[in-house]
Order: structure tokens, then sequence, then C-alpha cells
């Protein structure tokens, strides 16, 4: 079995997970947990098959996140998954394209 590709936020991602995270915070330390869980383990079933996902914008796949209206935008290199977008559901698709 293949090992699990190491993944890198582009900055801008990162900006969005913090954010996201800091909104579930302020409402509740357990919302903000189980946010935080559920990502963590769309990361790692991202990192561990990549391909499996579909396709999406721009050459990326896309992760919808259970229990919350976010999905991870991501693209899949040899060595590397780079981690395009953390996307709430109600903003534009493709907001994120100039990313890529």
């Amino acid at each position: 079995m293949p090992s699990a590709k190491a993944y890198r936020f582009h900055p801008d991602a990162w900006l969005e997970f913090e954010a996201a995270d800091d909104w579930y915070l302020s409402r509740s330390f357990d919302a903000s947990l189980e946010f935080l869980s559920a990502v963590d383990a769309a990361l790692e079933s991202i990192s561990e098959s990549p391909q499996r996902w579909p396709k999406y914008l721009q050459g990326t796949r896309r992760f919808v996140v259970h229990r919350f209206p976010f999905s991870i935008v991501y693209l899949a290199h040899p060595d590397l998954v780079t981690i395009i977008a953390v996307a709430h559901s109600k903003r534009k698709p493709g907001y994120w394209k100039q990313r890529v």
C-alpha cells in the first residue's frame, strides 16, 4: 500500500481554515473541536488517496467535509497535495482559481 502523501496549504487556504475555526470557536468550543476533527479526517483521507475524490475546476479535486458546509479543494501532485481552498459552500464556486 502506498504511503500517505504530504500536504501543504496555500496561504489563503490556511487563512480560510483559521477563519472558519475562529467562527465555530466563537460560538462553541465543542463545535470548534468537531470542525477541526472533521477537517483533520478529511486531510488524512485526501493524503492517503488523493485520486479518490472527483475532479473539479481548474484541474483540482474536491472533498466535501462531512457535517460542515465546507469543501477542501486541492491539487494532487506526484509527491505532494496542495490545499487550494477551504471553501464554504455558500461562496461562489471557483473564487479561488487564481491560486492554482
